[in-house]
């Protein structure tokens, strides 16, 4: 009896010599198409497979995109916003498709592991599996694909480490694998295209050296990890970030005052364990700045009195809040300035002065009484002022 594939390719075959309009595809990728489909299904509310009529052209497919005789790129899954997405699994017969420059899934209920034969895909420069529930481990053998420029397998179920291999690719720009269960270090990333890395939400450890990411990168998020040592001689090669998250690790060592020269919009680095005073080199013009929760130390520079959304609170800052925070405070150019549970002895602001609707201002638990009205967040407790004998013990 034939093979049921065989049957519905001799038709094909049929199809293009009757009709003669389309080039007739590689019966190699013909048949890991039908492998393809056979392995995933459309999730209730979704229709994407039902333009896959085997009878006629693939290159007409929903999501499938041919050169001549073969397939250069594979989007499955409605992109629409809100669609139900695939269920089902990524067949290995995926890395028959040698001609695969693109591949991607959309977000839905796509289960298994990654199929070794994806290091078959020479050719990949786009490789985007996020939001369903994949789960195993990342194939080392990714590191095969020389030419990958995307990977982004983030909200997943992946376990295990990072392969020092991904690291190694020469042409990698963004790598987004945030939202996993991904264990042991970071690797070093050798690509001087890198500029967004992406690792938050995993269960990372170790730390990182000086050179262990290039200065290329713009985005770089890793918070939510246990990751541990110093970050100064790191962060002050990155001179092109515009993103930066540290939170929640375990960070500690210096804050490099260089970095609040770099083109950043939102700087994260709360929750962690850095440690001594903080200098920014000029005026920080850093929209959002939170370095609360840390070990940090001495006097707030008056530097940071251009930020709009300042957290400085929960760290060991001591001495007189400096004079040019009221004035931007007065004229609203401040929104946020945190700075409870600290070790601060005043700031020099009439009683009477009216702080601004649009601007919160918190000062409680310090080595002063607050001397205005101020607006709090719930989780600053409800002392206004720190114990005297604490404050004694600090200066001593």
């Amino acid at each position: 009896m034939a093979n049921l594939s065989c049957i519905f390719f001799t038709a094909f075959l049929l199809q293009c010599t009757f009709l003669n309009v389309f080039a007739i595809l590689d019966p190699v990728d013909f048949l890991a198409l039908q492998a393809i489909r056979k392995s995933l299904d459309d999730l209730p509310g979704s229709n994407f497979f039902a333009s896959w009529d085997f009878t006629s052209d693939p290159c007409n497919f929903a999501g499938v995109y041919c050169d001549a005789d073969k397939v250069i790129a594979l989007n499955l899954g409605d992109p629409r916003a809100g669609s139900p997405g695939l269920t089902g699994r990524l067949d290995p017969a995926i890395g028959k498709l040698t001609s695969l420059a693109e591949l991607s899934i959309v977000p839905g209920r796509v289960i298994g592991k990654l199929p070794q034969s994806l290091s078959q895909l020479k050719n990949l420069r786009f490789f985007a599996i996020s939001r369903n529930f994949v789960s195993g481990e990342i194939p080392a053998a990714l590191g095969q694909l020389r030419g990958l420029r995307t990977l982004d397998l983030s909200y997943n179920q992946l376990t295990g480490a990072i392969p020092q291999s991904i690291g190694t690719l020469p042409e990698l720009s963004n790598v987004i694998l945030c939202h996993n269960k991904l264990s042991g270090s970071v690797p070093p990333f050798l690509s001087h295209a890198l500029t967004r890395l992406d690792l938050k939400h995993n269960d990372l450890s170790g730390s990182l050296a000086p050179d262990s990411l290039p200065p290329s990168v713009q985005y770089l998020s890793l918070s939510w990890n246990r990751l541990s040592g110093p970050v100064d001689r790191l962060l002050s090669r990155l001179d092109q970030l515009n993103y930066l998250d540290l939170s929640l690790n375990q960070f500690n060592g210096n804050i490099p005052g260089r970095i609040f020269t770099f083109p950043i919009t939102n700087l994260q680095l709360q929750r962690n364990a850095f440690a001594g005073p903080v200098q920014p080199p000029d005026q920080v013009t850093i929209p959002t700045v939170d370095l609360s929760h840390n070990m940090l130390s001495g006097q707030i520079s008056p530097s940071f009195s251009t930020v709009q959304n300042l957290y400085l609170n929960n760290n060991r800052f001591t001495g007189q809040v400096p004079g040019s925070f009221v004035d931007h405070l007065l004229d609203a150019s401040i929104q946020i300035l945190y700075l409870q549970h600290n070790f601060l002895t005043g700031i020099e602001i009439n009683p009477t002065a009216e702080i601004p609707s649009s601007s919160s201002l918190c000062l409680q638990y310090n080595c002063m009484v607050p001397p205005v009205q101020m607006q709090c967040p719930l989780r600053s407790g409800k002392q206004k002022t720190r114990p005297t004998a604490q404050c004694h013990e600090w200066r001593g």
